[in-house]
């Protein structure tokens, strides 16, 4: 039997601005509520879509999603916005079946001036809103709870993380070792079933607004063409859940038992989960796939145990990193140590020093390293054991610490598909300044940042067989690549 509603616990929603003269249990409300959707991108186990309609129900009033659709959010390209607006055009679609009291309503520009705007429109009572620990998000959620009326309530609700992030821990934590047995003690209070979604009692007010989904993913695709999109990953909820749990190659299903062995092996990608895209975007509840992995933990229970460290241990410590250290891109967020020894070697002699173009046209004299920037160039993930080398490489590449973390970032934004995100640059901080790390022998260039060098990876997997293996992947995308600039030549030619 499905948890009720009264199972979104207190700790998971935080008040940002309490509406004057009135309670957060107040039976009866004035104007609808409104969910403004951002990171979780999802209408099954969404805390934060719970919680809305809950509260609309409890008080009487219809309730809205709106989703604020910007010009550029932190250099998206068509990889990262095409793929996040195909996912968005079939939850619309998916709502309209299951929920059609529930509007969804997409604006573009910033969302500072839409979403106040559009909650003095609809005379709303409460804007729910999900987490995000990125100082821009936090930035627009204080500029928007001081814009909206003071009839208006704002509530935050983690719906991103298994622990919320503020429960887990009130401060900057060192390490996965410190941060973790505060978050095992409280999985048994959150770690828990999803209530079912109810319908929303009442109906919006005003005409379904119509979304031209079409021309929105033609005009991000073309504009950000300088980095097309993916095609071996499907967007949605839908298709999240097939990568979890499908039968044909789900994760848990086909793939999970040599997790634990194989997942740093960068020549068997299938051994990785395939959720990160997924995770990124909100379209599948981190909550969800360990609820699911604990089903099976007694048939892997290593390869399970693995994946929920990975999954909510070391993902929750990223945004614990970047919600508590405001400076989370930048040498200055690292540790004092860590800050010391590299501004102590910063001017130690390179053997090869980069410029950006150079690194980004894979243009190096290490193959192992051009071949995983080519991964991320043409294929939108690069394995996760490999971006440790790749990040390492640029420290010792590069005029200093600043100018190496600025690329990665950089790079890695502008080409993962799940760039501009916590774990990228708690990633990026751990390879180059050593958060969330220790001190290692001191060496030049690195000075005690812990070092990985060509002949490590060597000694740990098939190194030319993945330089071939990308050149493969690489060769397959250019075609792809040309036959759609064919086609699309082609009709042009036509009409």
């Amino acid at each position: 039997m499905a948890a009720s509603t009264a199972a979104i616990q207190p700790g998971r929603i935080r008040i940002l601005k309490q509406a004057t003269g009135s309670s957060v249990d107040e039976k009866k409300l004035t104007g609808p509520v409104v969910y403004w959707m951002f990171r979780d991108q999802r209408l099954r186990d969404n805390w934060a879509l719970i919680h809305a309609v809950d509260q609309a129900n409890k008080g009487d009033v219809p309730v809205a999603i709106a989703f604020n659709l910007f010009d550029s959010f932190l250099g998206a390209k068509a990889r990262q916005l095409g793929f996040m607006l195909r996912g968005l055009q079939k939850l619309h679609h998916n709502l309209q079946e299951m929920s059609p009291n529930i509007p969804f309503f997409l604006f573009q520009g910033e969302a500072v001036d839409t979403i106040p705007k559009f909650l003095k429109e609809c005379g709303a009572s409460i804007l729910v809103t999900d987490f995000s620990p990125l100082r821009e998000v936090k930035s627009w959620k204080e500029t928007i709870t001081e814009r909206v009326a003071d009839s208006v309530s704002v509530h935050e609700v983690d719906a991103h993380n298994v622990v919320p992030i503020w429960v887990a821990s009130n401060k900057l934590e060192y390490s996965a070792k410190t941060i973790r047995s505060k978050i095992t003690k409280l999985l048994p209070e959150y770690l828990i079933d999803f209530p079912t979604l109810v319908p929303s009692e009442r109906k919006w007010p005003t005409p379904q607004p119509f979304i031209d989904w079409g021309k929105l993913i033609a005009d991000v695709v073309r504009k950000g063409a300088e980095v097309p999109e993916i095609d071996w990953c499907e967007p949605g909820e839908d298709a999240a859940i097939e990568v979890l749990m499908g039968s044909k190659n789900g994760f848990l299903t086909t793939r999970l038992k040599n997790y634990s062995t194989d997942r740093n092996n960068p020549l068997k990608p299938k051994a990785l989960s395939g959720l990160s895209p997924y995770l990124h975007f909100g379209q599948i509840a981190a909550q969800r796939c360990a609820l699911e992995a604990r089903k099976v933990r007694k048939q892997y229970p290593q390869a399970v145990d693995t994946f929920l460290e990975e999954l909510i241990v070391r993902r929750e410590l990223a945004d614990n990193f970047c919600f508590y250290q405001p400076r989370y891109d930048s040498l200055q967020g690292a540790w004092e140590w860590a800050r010391n020894t590299l501004m102590i070697h910063a001017s130690d002699k390179r053997e090869h020093t980069y410029t950006m173009q150079q690194l980004e046209k894979a243009q190096t004299a290490d193959p192992l390293w051009n071949a995983s920037q080519l991964e991320m160039v043409y294929y939108g993930k690069m394995h996760g054991f490999m971006r440790m080398y790749w990040a390492k490489k640029i420290l010792e590449w590069t005029t200093g610490p600043e100018e190496a973390l600025a690329i990665a970032i950089a790079l890695n934004d502008k080409y993962e598909i799940d760039g501009r995100d916590p774990n990228g640059y708690v990633g990026c901080m751990w390879s180059i300044c050593g958060v969330h790390d220790q001190g290692w022998r001191e060496r030049p260039i690195f000075g005690k940042i812990r070092y990985m060098n060509y002949a490590g990876c060597k000694r740990k997997f098939d190194v030319d067989g993945y330089v071939a293996y990308v050149k493969r992947l690489a060769g397959e995308s250019k075609k792809r690549k040309a036959g759609f600039l064919l086609n699309g030549k082609a009709k042009e030619v036509c009409q």
